[in-house]
């Protein structure tokens, strides 16, 4: 269904108490019409969140900041103009979506075009600019009072983490639980544009305005080379279905946060996204066994889709290496096919 409906190829895993399985379809590179590497790495993009959240959660744990800490303590003075105001914005607010902050992403127009990437595929962004360039706007809402998905709230929850630790959230991130966990293919690259080896290319179709003012997309673009700092503690991270899958269930069955930090994570709002909630960087979705958690990521090349049961004991992780999978009729592909995929998975007996 995935690969018919424009997708490159697709690499799925499934855990389960009796064992894994890990299936794929389509093509990794279509150059040479190879597969997806079984062990393939990939940009996790968004999925990147949870474990930011996680690892500023540990901090709380640990008495070293608190979720109602506001942002001017540890930024003091760097959200403020057109409205926003760091003062009024918790660390809560920033890790749920709910702080009003407008998204630097759309002050990037080159992301989206195909012209501009590029041209800028190698850019190097700094946090504090991608800050400048949210508050060139003003709030969505005032804080607490609604919910918006935007980067800009992990960009400056990454900051806050080194301003607690004086280390990079990068190391911090590394040493708290990518290497604990012992996720031996995960890696936050830096400003590093190569993805390491084995993994599938990436590919995206860039819009375009036909003649008649319609929104059609340009040819297959591969865009695996790519400076990620621009998604830095927002998306930046590189990781395999192996090891999201061991990280999602360590999640779950407490390996990585104690209970009080846990339960703080998956506290929700409601979003305006169907029926999913958000917690602390972490989504709840109700499904026919019920509740599941997750974090998808979206960044150029790669889409990124996930789901682990409350108990931890079954996970999947689909990784397709496309962004926009352009489907026959010319539409962007939706996540509906990957969500029923990821529902069989969690609540199927085999």
């Amino acid at each position: 269904m995935l690969v018919a409906n424009g997708a490159p190829g697709v690499l799925v895993e499934l855990v389960t108490p009796r064992g894994g399985v890990k299936v794929r379809s389509g093509r990794g590179d279509l150059r040479t019409q190879a597969p997806v590497p079984w062990n393939a790495k990939f940009r996790i993009g968004s999925f990147t969140k949870t474990f930011l959240a996680a690892t500023l959660l540990q901090l709380v744990g640990e008495g070293r900041l608190s979720l109602e800490d506001s942002v001017d303590r540890w930024l003091p003075g760097l959200v403020s103009g057109n409205g926003n105001d760091g003062r009024a914005i918790t660390v809560r607010q920033l890790l749920q979506h709910t702080s009003g902050l407008p998204e630097y992403v759309a002050g990037m127009p080159d992301l989206f075009d195909e012209k501009g990437f590029r041209h800028a595929r190698f850019t190097t962004l700094e946090p504090e600019d991608a800050v400048r360039l949210a508050l060139r706007s003003a709030p969505d809402f005032p804080p607490g009072t609604g919910w918006n998905y935007s980067n800009t709230n992990f960009m400056l929850a990454g900051m806050i983490l080194e301003k607690v630790t004086g280390r990079t959230w990068q190391h911090e991130v590394t040493a708290r639980i990518v290497r604990p966990l012992g996720l031996h293919h995960t890696s936050t690259p830096g400003t590093s544009p190569f993805i390491p080896h084995p993994h599938a290319r990436g590919y995206d179709r860039f819009p375009e305005e036909g003649p008649g003012g319609e929104v059609g997309y340009r040819p297959v673009v591969d865009v695996t080379v790519m400076n990620p700092s621009w998604g830095g503690p927002a998306g930046a991270m590189i990781s395999t279905t192996e090891d999201g899958n061991e990280f999602l269930r360590a999640l779950m069955d407490g390996r990585v946060l104690r209970p009080a930090q846990l339960a703080e994570m998956k506290r929700t709002v409601p979003t305006t996204e169907g029926r999913a909630e958000y917690g602390l960087g972490l989504i709840k979705t109700p499904t026919a066994c019920g509740s599941a958690y997750s974090h998808g990521g979206t960044i150029h090349g790669f889409r990124t889709r996930n789901g682990v049961t409350e108990d931890g004991r079954r996970s999947v992780v689909v990784s397709v290496n496309t962004r926009t999978p352009i489907a026959p009729d010319g539409t962007v592909q939706p996540d509906g096919p990957v969500e029923a995929l990821i529902e069989h998975a969690l609540c199927g007996t085999s």
